[in-house]
């Protein structure tokens, strides 16, 4: 019988990379210009946790998909890789609001300001939210992506590491003191 807390797991595992993959995925379709390479690696994440996430309920469900560390391990690379897409994302976009129009530079005078030659608007001047006709809302799917992402992650780690543990099982009665009765050549 299933454990409640890895369907619990696995449940919003898949919730959260049906949302990302969705996001991201709009995100590269409504592009024109094509699309950065951390926008690519952020849909391959996702393309990745929601393919691995429907494996893990498989194998929640039928054991003989399970196979030893396998689970475990993929559990641990999809927390890696959706750590990398997080940082990668948060990274990238700035800590900005995606209704900020005008970057100001600390560098630059009221003057050249008021010249409006220096005024570049954050979301057509920033390289993940530009490229689309509507680089506010490809800002707000971003912004949304990262934090589902962020979401995610701690459903990867602790699922990982119960399967960790769970399998470290198999591993007792290796080595040291035998336990249990007698072997063959003692009787």
């Amino acid at each position: 019988m299933p454990a409640p807390l890895q369907i619990a797991l696995r449940a919003g595992q898949l919730l959260f990379a049906v949302i990302t993959l969705a996001l991201v995925g709009n995100v590269v379709d409504e592009a024109f210009a094509g699309n950065s390479s951390s926008i690519n690696f952020a849909l391959f994440v996702s393309i990745l946790d929601f393919v691995f996430v429907l494996y893990g309920i498989a194998a929640i469900f039928f054991e003989s998909l399970a196979f030893g560390f396998v689970g475990p391990s993929i559990d641990a690379v999809l927390a890696i890789f959706t750590f990398i897409a997080g940082t990668v994302l948060a990274a990238k976009l700035g800590v900005h609001s995606c209704g900020n129009q005008v970057i100001i530079s600390p560098s630059l005078d009221n003057r050249a300001l008021i010249a409006n030659d220096v005024q570049k608007s954050y979301i057509r001047s920033n390289p993940l939210t530009n490229g689309s006709n509507n680089p506010g809302k490809r800002c707000h799917e971003l912004q949304a992506a990262t934090a589902f992402y962020w979401f995610a992650l701690p459903l990867f780690v602790t699922s990982a590491a119960l399967a960790f543990m769970g399998s470290g099982s198999s591993f007792k009665g290796r080595g040291g003191i035998r336990r249990g009765g007698p072997s063959m050549s003692q009787v």
